[in-house]
């Protein structure tokens, strides 16, 4: 009997994407599976029903009818209390879970001996590329930052000369040059701005500069040993931070657009830019936070909000950037989720090997219990 693989509509506020296509439902079914998605799934997507129905998924209206026999469900973000109830006892459960902050989610997982696995855990190793959901989004979200930047600005990005004089560029100033800012970066490059960018990764440098972007940052020791085995920026010190501050503000001061994408995984996102900052900026400048559902980088940025500062800045704080391209965004994280899959589902069944390095990175909770080491606290 082929393994049953269940997708149901997200039901957090605000989630435009879906976890399965229907590209990938057929993909899963080459790989033996049965596919049921919820009657509305992909709306958000703009994908209607018939659309998976003509891949060969079965399309039900009732949610607990979609879960009752699921070996599997898919998810963007975490399941509600009420789809957690419905799996039945032993259920697979892969979405992005927010692990380290939906700590009731996950207890509620343990509690119905679900085997969860999240996403945003799985290993940035060669092997599992094809499954990094954090890379797939961050580079829209990168993309729908500096979007988001040009629809607040009141002016042009590219320099344009006309018959009536110079338009001069925009300055746009990228904090964080991971996948996200090294997005923003190139996208602002591709409408006309003088980038700048920032990063305490010193292989960060040479990634900016190959973007035609000037690279900005205090350049000392501490810097060149400021990155993590797994290529994640480290927590820098006080003085280190003092330092970068005191750069930051005499180059913020001149900019029109500022980008920031920084997070440290597990912890809030760091504060970059200062209450401070923001009034040193020139009237209609623009501030998108990425960073904003971790937190924010931006000090008074608001989730779901575009905060008008008293001196005319505008401070963007959209949450979940990727779901305002979600047609995209379901279908890069939907094609992460079959890459994922491929390692426990072969020739129609299932087979969970933890002692697997990308599942053993990735799973949250299994046999009753929160396994996680990162998450167990």
């Amino acid at each position: 009997m082929a393994v049953a693989i269940a997708v149901t509509r997200e039901r957090r506020e605000g989630e435009t994407r879906c976890a399965v296509t229907p590209e990938t439902v057929k993909k899963l079914i080459a790989l033996g599976a049965a596919v049921t998605v919820e009657a509305g799934t992909g709306v958000g997507s703009s994908i209607p029903d018939d659309d998976y129905a003509a891949a060969g998924a079965s399309v039900k209206p009732d949610t607990k009818a979609v879960l009752a026999t699921a070996d599997i469900l898919l998810k963007v973000r975490g399941p509600t209390a009420q789809e957690i109830s419905a799996l039945k006892p032993g259920a697979v459960v892969v979405s992005m879970l927010d692990a380290y902050r939906e700590k009731d989610t996950v207890q509620a997982l343990a509690g119905a001996n679900a085997t969860a696995f999240a996403m945003e855990f799985v290993p940035r190793i060669t092997r599992a590329q094809v499954m990094d959901v954090l890379s797939s989004q961050a580079n829209l979200a990168g993309y729908r930052a500096v979007i988001e930047a040009a629809a607040a600005y009141g002016k042009g990005f590219p320099m344009m000369m006309t018959a009536a004089g110079t338009v001069a560029a925009a300055k746009v100033f990228v904090m964080g040059a991971g996948v996200a800012g090294l997005q923003a970066i190139a996208t602002a490059r591709r409408l006309g701005a003088v980038v700048t960018a920032t990063d305490v990764r010193p292989a960060s440098k040479e990634q900016v500069e190959s973007l035609g972007a000037k690279f900005v940052a205090v350049e000392d020791e501490e810097f060149k040993a400021a990155e993590t085995a797994g290529g994640y920026a480290k927590a820098m010190s006080d003085e280190y931070q003092a330092k970068q501050a005191e750069l930051t503000a005499s180059h913020i001061v001149k900019q029109d657009v500022v980008i920031t994408t920084a997070l440290i995984p597990g912890r809030p996102a760091p504060r970059l830019v200062t209450a401070a900052h923001v009034a040193s900026m020139k009237p209609g400048s623009v501030l998108v936070d990425l960073a904003i559902d971790n937190g924010g980088n931006v000090e008074g940025a608001k989730v779901g909000e575009i905060v008008t500062t008293p001196n005319g800045v505008q401070v963007v704080g959209w949450s979940n950037l990727p779901g305002r391209i979600a047609a995209d965004a379901s279908a890069l994280y939907a094609r992460n989720l079959v890459a994922f899959l491929g390692l426990m589902v072969k020739d129609g069944a299932l087979g969970v090997d933890l002692e697997d390095e990308i599942l053993k990175a990735s799973v949250v909770t299994h046999g009753g219990a929160v396994v996680h080491e990162g998450v167990k606290g």
